[in-house]
């Protein structure tokens, strides 16, 4: 008798598993591709976690920074002379500045290019006018942007001879909310008169501005204070001999007291930090000075209160190399005869006692941007009660005796000058941080919340596949 084919035969079953298994296969390669998207996903995500992190703690930083200086670049038309052509100078003035304090305003070349080559030696003058309103010299007349530098390296025609900028410090009008600053209009306002080293001037070139970008540059008076300019101070240092010489660059950052009052000395905190690559060396083998460092502030605003001294000690010094700075914050002491409020720059600092003598100092270091460098206000209240003490005199160290301010001698490069209504130049740095927050626009939170995301997403793959060997096993 014949039998009908069963579809349940020992080949169907076989075939049915075939299929089933070559179904499980795909599956598995499918999920083995997402758990790879996934992973990959996780890692970009841990990426975007990381630098969102950064930039939403590096970003108001970074605001604030951005939002402390106004910029304004001028091209002048400039006839005859070794300079004609176009000559490009930026401006720079703070936002805001304290009630009381200076408006630095500083003039800086970007584009000055001779058509003839300038030898080694030569010396260039400048004089610049910058209309500003609303704030004059200290000693009330116009800003003036006046210098004379003298070039160490030979400047080949058409190359762009460097030139340091300066920068002036306005005094603002009494009653004045802002300080505007803008270049003379129409008539010449920049003069370049070069000398050669064998004597004979050149014909002066006369600059006229042309359209600046932006028109005007405005700072609002009135603002937190508490630091305003350059936290960088340049200082050139002599000693322990007049022919050891050095170029340094500290970080300086003083603090202000909350509580001084006249008739009573109070103390300024000084905290500094070198620059990388601008540290102050040791003298040489044979040659020792003590481990002391006498640090100077300026004051103005309070008569009879001009400066403030403090001594404090570095780490250990080792000839040649780099002289340690303190750990510890130098206070500044002084006394103030009368209330008011004052302006306080750093100043001078000193190295060491000279052993041959145990007194003067062992390395003077003279402050070469006093102009430039932070400004921050200080507020003496009115005396409790008692009898006045005698003008303020700032308990210096009797090893030191504080260094004036010195006027760039300047080789290499030059800056411009004034003349006629106010002469600008000067960034300001370090005023009132008050960053954007959200209003700055999308920041490194929308990193962290992406990153975030992605992150969950790569660990639900990952759960998925676990979930599928677990179940395998």
């Amino acid at each position: 008798m014949t039998k009908d084919w069963d579809p349940v035969t020992p080949v169907a079953v076989g075939h049915l598993l075939c299929l089933e298994r070559r179904e499980t296969v795909q599956k598995s390669k499918a999920r083995r591709r997402l758990a790879l998207k996934t992973s990959a996903l996780g890692l970009a995500g841990t990426l975007a976690l990381f630098v969102g992190s950064i930039a939403g703690l590096a970003s108001p930083a970074e605001a604030q920074a951005a939002a402390v200086d106004k910029t304004m670049t001028i091209p002048f038309t400039c006839q005859s002379g070794p300079f004609a052509g176009t000559v490009d100078v930026k401006v720079t003035m703070p936002d805001t500045v304290a009630t009381g304090a200076t408006v630095p305003i500083k003039w800086e070349f970007v584009s000055l290019k001779p058509n003839q080559v300038l030898p080694a030696q030569t010396k260039i003058e400048i004089e610049a006018d910058f209309d500003v309103t609303g704030a004059a010299s200290a000693t009330g007349t116009d800003l003036n942007w006046d210098q004379t530098v003298t070039l160490a390296t030979e400047v080949a025609s058409g190359a762009n001879a460097t030139v340091p900028a300066k920068t002036v410090d306005g005094k603002v009008t009494t009653g004045a909310t802002s300080v505007t600053g803008k270049p003379v209009p129409t008539t010449s306002s920049l003069w370049l008169t070069v000398t050669p080293s064998s004597g004979t001037a050149l014909p002066e070139t006369s600059c006229v501005a042309g359209t600046p970008t932006p028109a005007t540059l405005t700072t609002t008076v009135g603002g937190a204070g508490g630091g305003t300019g350059e936290d960088t101070v340049s200082y050139r240092c002599t000693g322990p001999t007049t022919s050891d010489v050095q170029n340094v660059q500290i970080k300086v950052e003083l603090i202000m007291p909350t509580t001084a009052k006249a008739n009573e000395q109070f103390n300024i905190g000084w905290k500094g930090t070198y620059v990388a690559g601008q540290e102050l060396k040791a003298p040489a083998a044979g040659t020792t000075i003590s481990a002391k460092i006498f640090a100077y502030a300026t004051l103005s605003g309070i008569a009879g209160l001009t400066s403030a001294t403090g001594e404090g000690t570095t780490g250990a010094i080792t000839a040649g190399q780099a002289i340690p700075l303190p750990t510890q914050t130098v206070n500044l002491k002084t006394t103030a005869s009368t209330a008011g409020t004052a302006t306080v720059k750093p100043g001078n600092v000193n190295f060491g006692s000279n052993a041959a003598t145990g007194t003067d100092p062992g390395i003077k270091c003279e402050i070469q941007n006093a102009a430039s460098v932070k400004s921050y206000t200080l507020t003496v209240a009115a005396a409790t009660g008692g009898s006045p003490s005698p003008s303020p005199s700032p308990s210096a160290s009797t090893s030191v005796s504080a260094k004036p301010t010195r006027t760039v001698t300047a080789t290499v490069t030059q800056t411009p000058v004034g003349g006629g209504n106010g002469k600008v130049t000067k960034t300001p740095k370090g005023a009132a941080e008050t960053g954007g927050g959200g209003d700055m626009g999308p920041d490194g939170r929308m990193f962290v919340l992406t990153g975030s995301l992605v992150v969950l997403a790569a660990a639900a793959g990952g759960l998925v596949l676990r979930r599928r060997s677990v179940s395998r096993s």
